[in-house]
């Protein structure tokens, strides 16, 4: 068994060593010296992301945010903060600092700029999830930081970087804060900008770790008391940053047991014959946290009301007041069946009237389209007769046409019946014809044209 477990961890040591695909110290150290500075080509690509950014956030893209995040090159002083720590370099720490407050501000005045203009000014879902950060911001920034500079640090850095901007979410929240400086909601301001300190905060401080992990060689502070000082400073930045985000969370977590017992409770215990529940309310906050449920059918006796109570005990809901309402009985539920009536049978009217109207347009409609069709099928049937009374007639076509008049747009039907003859007729049998073939189609006129 001892062989075994001993196996098992050399195998482990050899898979988790990353000594192999690691990249020299002095090329690590200088990639990250490299995406320190804001200036330039790293500024304006800022600028722009925040614009992508704020866009994403205005129209509620996660899509457009994931984009924005992979852009923004905010991840370079913040790494460059932590390696400084790690290594004692207090002048990288200065630089990458100066940078990064430089980035940050010019992401605020972008984003700011951006909300003003914009004519979306809602809090839409993606803005209001970047202004209440937790403890799990700090776990996420943590462990994305990590992940961080263990890629920088190694010759197969693939795309992890982009993946700890987008897991860590840097942009979105200084952009989030810009909106809240535009609506003139401190609250948003102050909620995201700490949610973006966070993130900034633990990567540094994985980073940092990592960087001691990995043995990085350390500049040596040649005055002891400033080491000392530059450390205290370091740490009293990490526990500032983390306690907020722990009570934050701790009351996100005691807030959503509530709720769940409160759900739990009114489901479970509020089943009642002829009663039913139509709202409830749960109240978190306290000194005002209370359950209110509005009861409408058979009320519930004031027994049946302690018994509930009591059982809000084995809910977790101590100390929790009960509101509930009711008085909806049997009159109200029959003038609402009346109400419910009378708009059935008003809606049942006003169908009843859509129909007849719908059906009398069609009935018109129909008398239309059958008079046309008249004119397609009357040629067919007069022809035997032609053929009889009107020999010398070879082809015969009937139709009906809008004639306009140009001079005053004036418009009127004519009938017109297109003859082919074998034998040309005189003008007094032409008369003829024309008269017989209008009184056989039922019309009072009748244009004949020849062919």
């Amino acid at each position: 068994m001892m062989i075994l477990l001993q196996r098992f961890r050399v195998y482990l040591r050899q898979i988790l060593d990353p000594s192999d695909e690691q990249e020299r110290e002095e090329d690590t150290v200088e990639a990250i010296r490299k995406g320190i500075v804001f200036r330039g080509t790293n500024l304006w690509v800022l600028i722009f992301a925040t614009f992508i950014a704020s866009l994403g956030l205005n129209t509620n893209s996660t899509a457009v945010i994931i984009g924005a995040m992979l852009i923004s090159p905010l991840m370079g002083p913040i790494m460059g903060i932590g390696l400084g720590v790690g290594i004692n370099d207090f002048e990288l720490i200065k630089k990458a600092f100066r940078n990064l407050l430089i980035a940050t501000i010019f992401s605020v005045l972008t984003s700011t700029l951006y909300f003003l203009l914009s004519p979306l000014n809602e809090a839409r879902s993606e803005l209001l999830a970047r202004t209440t950060p937790t403890i799990y911001d700090v776990l996420i920034a943590f462990f994305g930081g990590m992940a961080g500079i263990v890629a920088s640090s190694t010759k197969l850095k693939g795309n992890v970087i982009p993946g700890v901007a987008i897991a860590t979410a840097l942009m979105p929240p200084l952009c989030t804060a810009g909106f809240g400086l535009a609506s003139g909601n401190l609250s948003y301001f102050f909620g995201a900008f700490y949610l973006f300190t966070i993130n900034s905060v633990f990567i540094a401080v994985a980073t940092t770790l990592g960087v001691r992990l990995m043995h990085f060689s350390k500049k040596k502070f040649m005055d002891k008391e400033r080491e000392k000082k530059v450390h205290r400073i370091v740490y009293s930045i990490i526990f500032l940053t983390m306690v907020p985000s722990v009570y934050i969370t701790y009351n996100m977590v005691k807030t959503n047991i509530f709720e769940t017992n409160a759900s739990r409770f009114i489901k479970n215990e509020f089943n009642f014959p002829n009663t039913l529940v139509v709202d409830r309310y749960v109240k978190t906050e306290n000194p005002e946290r209370r359950i209110e449920v509005s009861l409408i059918g058979k009320e519930i006796s004031e027994e049946v009301i302690v018994s509930l109570k009591e059982k809000m005990l084995h809910y977790g809901l101590h100390d929790v007041p009960l509101v509930i309402h009711q008085g909806f009985g049997k009159e109200d539920i029959e003038m609402q069946n009346d109400v419910s009536n009378m708009l059935l049978q008003d809606y049942y009217m006003q169908n009843k009237q859509r129909i007849a109207s719908q059906e009398k347009e069609i009935s018109v409609l129909r008398e239309r389209l059958n008079s046309y069709l008249l004119y397609d099928t009357i040629g067919h049937q007069v022809t035997p007769e032609v053929k009889i009374l009107y020999p010398s007639v070879k082809s015969l076509a009937i139709s009906r046409v809008i004639r306009n008049q140009v001079d005053s747009l004036r418009a009127d039907t004519l009938y017109v019946a297109i003859v082919a003859f074998e034998q040309r007729l005189t003008e007094k049998e032409e008369y003829q014809f024309s008269a017989w073939l209008a009184a056989r189609i039922g019309v009072k006129e009748l244009k004949l044209i020849k062919e």
